[in-house]
């Protein structure tokens, strides 16, 4: 079996930074341990599986998984399909994916960047005292959103960089987002993402994570548009906008790769 294979810097203004994605179209679903193995042997944040929506909600049904489980949405995987279709068909605007557990999400094209549009989860306050101290931070707040997305707010840009996890600590409270944010320095907000118990220490850039984290700043900056740095050692820029139920994200994609890959 010979499977096309698409490797992705999303959120990445150049080769080699932003969140690498392996996007590999299917002509039908292969079993999900195949599909679980293939994204273990990348050894990426995500492997998106893609294939044409026969449903007709969508263009494409889309799936996505770490090296060790299936996640419920990711933002750069799909941001890095969106921009794999949309390279190959320079005359089309939008595509369309239709997943198992997050809704229709959109990809389109803004200038030489691109637009994503996920669901807004606004998270609540909530003390997480074991995740704080895993992190080893004295936060501003603490918030939580269903599905396992952690908040933890810092005071400043400096004190989200120096964040020293005990990776161990955070896997123990199994498959969940560890998010340190605060305010930025050059750009309005800052964070980083740990999520070790599903198979990824830290994350390159998290689109999910900025769903979670622009309704709760757009309140507190007082707009609905803010831009953002995810603070890793690869880092990368996202443009946030909360739009109603919806959280609008923006940034670029490279292709580095384009392959086969053999079964």
């Amino acid at each position: 079996m010979r499977l096309p294979i698409i490797q992705v810097d999303a959120f990445a203004d150049a080769a080699f930074t932003g969140n690498p994605a392996a996007v590999m179209p299917l002509d039908a679903w292969l079993d999900d341990d195949l599909l679980q193995k293939i994204a273990a042997e990348n050894n990426l944040s995500e492997t998106a599986f893609l294939l044409p929506d026969a449903s007709g909600v969508a263009d494409y049904e889309l799936r996505w998984f770490t090296p060790t489980v299936e996640v419920v949405m990711c933002g750069h995987a799909t941001l890095a399909s969106g921009h794999a279709i949309l390279a190959a068909e320079p005359t089309r605007e939008r595509v369309t994916f239709r997943t198992r557990r997050a809704g229709i999400l959109e990809v389109g094209r803004d200038g030489d960047a691109y637009t994503l549009s996920l669901p807004a989860l606004a998270p609540s306050p909530k003390p997480l005292p074991e995740l704080v101290a895993a992190l080893g931070v004295a936060p501003v707040e603490t918030l939580y959103r269903e599905g396992g997305y952690c908040v933890v707010v810092l005071e400043n840009e400096a004190a989200v960089r120096a964040v020293d996890p005990d990776m161990r600590a955070i896997a123990a409270g199994g498959d969940r987002q560890a998010i340190v944010t605060a305010p930025g320095d050059a750009t309005d907000v800052v964070s980083r993402m740990f999520a070790p118990g599903g198979g990824i220490d830290e994350d390159p850039v998290t689109g999910s994570a900025h769903a979670v984290i622009t309704p709760y700043w757009a309140e507190k900056l007082g707009r609905d548009r803010f831009t953002a740095f995810q603070a890793s050692a690869r880092g990368g820029h996202v443009g946030c906008t909360l739009a109603g139920d919806r959280v609008i994200l923006s940034g670029r994609c490279v292709t580095v790769i384009e392959g086969t890959f053999l079964l």
